[in-house]
């Protein structure tokens, strides 16, 4: 799986946001690409902001059971799989502020590195290896950007 910490690999997911437009449209899905853009962005929230509040408890054993896995191998994620209600975009999103978000988190995410997010506290699963943050970061956006054709 490419290594969302290392630039070049950050360049290129961001080369590949540069090619879409407010009109371009998904192979599948519901999502229209500034709902999709939004949708990436929930990910990068969880990390860092307090918007989204941390699973405790019997749900975040359950997540961590049977949930996990799924999000922080290298399997990519089937076309139309379910997403957790936090990350389910209804609305209409403004293009260009969502595209702008997003380049800014996955830039911010490289910067920090790889050794920034050892051992960090995902919302959902708990603490996660480096490896399965970049695993989480790198296949959830590739999935989208492939289902808008980029």
């Amino acid at each position: 799986m490419k290594n969302v910490f290392d630039a070049q690999v950050t360049q290129e997911i961001i080369g590949r946001i540069n090619q879409l437009t407010p009109k371009t449209q998904a192979q599948w899905g519901k999502m229209n690409v500034a709902q999709m853009l939004a949708h990436c962005n929930v990910t990068y929230e969880m990390v860092y902001s307090d918007k989204y509040p941390k699973a405790t408890g019997l749900k975040k054993f359950l997540l961590k059971l049977f949930v996990k896995s799924a999000v922080v191998n290298e399997k990519p994620f089937p076309k139309n799989s379910r997403t957790a209600p936090q990350f389910l975009i209804s609305d209409e999103k403004e293009f260009a502020t969502e595209k702008q978000r997003l380049i800014d988190y996955i830039n911010k995410t490289q910067q920090l590195g790889g050794a920034h997010f050892e051992g960090k506290e995902s919302n959902s699963f708990g603490a996660l290896t480096q490896t399965e943050w970049n695993n989480s970061f790198y296949k959830h956006l590739d999935h989208h950007l492939m289902q808008f054709g980029v």
